[in-house]
């Protein structure tokens, strides 16, 4: 199968967004960007074509939310990449409030394991999806960040942009 991807500048590095027709199936973000193309080829074992256009107009979504005039995105989620629990939890993420966060334990809670908080924090760690699953919502117990792919200056980015709005 042939997959499609589009890239977009961010304030937090370009994002690299897969699409299979027109639901999304990755979206990551990266100071270089062809590492996120390389990476999720080999995931999705298929070609990815560089696409022109605004597949499903997430470009223009995505400068609506770093402008602070959108709080989620309206596209369609292929969730292929995401497996078990660790879809479970992703999508328990996506009903995080925008300006909100909650802990790894509740999203576990959410997800039907109460107790897979750690689970929880790795399917944050692995998600194919940011940005459109918000995993910079989900905190430590102790009000602390955690992880961000090694980034956390930009999970405390992102929190601070959804709660100015």
């Amino acid at each position: 199968m042939t997959y499609r991807y589009t890239v977009h500048a961010t304030p937090i590095g370009a994002a690299v967004a897969v699409f299979a027709d027109d639901a999304i199936v990755a979206l990551g973000t990266a100071e270089e960007p062809l590492w996120v193309v390389e990476a999720v080829a080999r995931e999705l074992r298929g070609d990815l074509r560089a696409e022109r256009t605004d597949i499903a107009g997430l470009g223009a979504q995505i400068g609506e939310y770093f402008r602070g005039d959108r709080t989620g995105f309206d596209v369609e989620i292929d969730w292929r990449l995401a497996r078990g629990f660790a879809r479970d939890a992703l999508q328990a993420v996506c009903r995080v409030p925008y300006g909100e966060t909650t802990s790894y334990g509740d999203v576990a809670a959410m997800a039907g394991r109460p107790r897979a908080a750690r689970a929880v924090g790795t399917a944050c760690r692995l998600t194919p999806l940011t940005l459109v699953v918000p995993v910079h919502r989900i905190i430590r117990s102790d009000g602390s960040l955690g992880e961000y792919g090694g980034r956390e200056h930009i999970k405390q980015q992102l929190i601070d942009l959804e709660r100015r709005r």
